[in-house]
């Protein structure tokens, strides 16, 4: 994607070629790089351990400004069009008009239509992974969400959800699973390349993707699913959120925007987009990451009720903290072998 929002070009970016037996690189801070872990781990420990009451302030500070529904539904008109309506999976969580992704015409060739995908840019830093923050897909948006990922140039999905819940219910569509052979969506083919499950259970796949006719070569792009991370709550520990982080760190911001997707695409969403750019700004300096209200606060403006709910925000902090520890313990490590 450019700076203006369009999609880029198919000859735009090389493929990314995603090994089904590479291991993520540990990372070994520079000096500098060192500085800003330690000062930003010092920061949250405090506040996570020392003073956990400011924490909860925090939350019901974002929670007393957050936006109401009949705010959202006047910023949401397309969303809201007779024609788009069936396209959302829940009515409350609707993509705001001025950054919602915009699909060239495809299979819907309605005008007023307006190329509508459920699905917001959600953007904070130049330079520094870009994210769409979308609902699970329904039967009907299929299509449409592959082809986003197609114009978009999207090298990673990351579905942080089951297909169906504890309850039986239906929280996803099957959008994804192509392990018996090619399988299309209207005029568009998905290919599966391969599939791992890791230590921490996060599903791996390496899928292939592109129009049916296309002379051009298939986008590749990285499938990570996390089915254990509960609807509404969080993980009872941030090692699998975090590989997901260790996964995607060799993928260069300038191939695409990452897509993240949960149920609704704002609980599970925003709090994993909340720890990886919190993570990627310190790691550049960027000390303002530090002021988690702020960087949820944006990312409210760009997709209502992102992070839902006080446990996803104290988890924010925990994997934040679990993560700055670790990228340091790895750097002393490597100091003194």
């Amino acid at each position: 994607m450019d700076t203006a929002g369009k999609p880029l070009s198919p000859s735009a970016s090389k493929p990314f070629d995603f090994c089904d037996d590479s291991v993520p690189k540990r990372v070994v801070l520079s000096p500098d790089q060192q500085r800003y872990c330690l000062e930003a781990l010092k920061v949250f420990k405090d506040k996570r351990f020392s003073a956990p009451e400011k924490i909860r302030q925090e939350f019901m500070i974002l929670q007393a400004t957050r936006m109401r529904a009949s705010e959202m539904k006047t910023r949401c008109s397309v969303a809201l069009d007779s024609v788009n309506i069936s396209k959302n999976r829940y009515t409350d969580v609707l993509p705001f008009d001025n950054n919602r992704v915009v699909l060239d015409p495809c299979k819907d060739y309605r005008p007023s239509a307006s190329g509508y995908i459920n699905a917001s840019f959600i953007k904070i830093s130049e330079n520094l992974s870009q994210f769409i923050a979308t609902q699970g897909p329904l039967p009907l948006t299929f299509e449409d969400f592959w082809e986003m990922i197609i114009q978009h140039r999207c090298p990673v999905i990351v579905m942080l959800t089951q297909l169906v819940d504890n309850y039986k219910t239906v929280k996803c569509g099957d959008y994804f699973q192509a392990d018996g052979g090619p399988r299309r969506f209207g005029n568009i083919c998905i290919v599966t390349k391969w599939i791992k499950t890791s230590q921490t259970s996060l599903i791996l796949r390496c899928l292939e993707v592109n129009h049916i006719e296309s002379k051009e070569p298939p986008l590749c792009v990285l499938h990570i699913q996390y089915p254990d991370w509960p609807d509404h709550g969080v993980p009872k520990d941030t090692l699998a959120v975090r590989e997901i982080l260790k996964q995607t760190s060799s993928v260069p911001p300038s191939l695409g925007p990452i897509v993240v997707h949960c149920s609704a695409g704002i609980g599970r969403t925003g709090t994993y987009c909340a720890i990886h750019n919190t993570i990627q700004r310190i790691m550049v300096g960027d000390m303002s990451a530090l002021d988690l209200v702020n960087t949820i606060t944006v990312f409210r403006s760009q997709r209502i009720g992102m992070v839902q709910t006080m446990e996803q925000y104290l988890f924010c902090y925990d994997a934040i903290i679990d993560e700055l520890e670790d990228l340091i313990s790895d750097t002393n490590a490597e100091e003194s072998s």
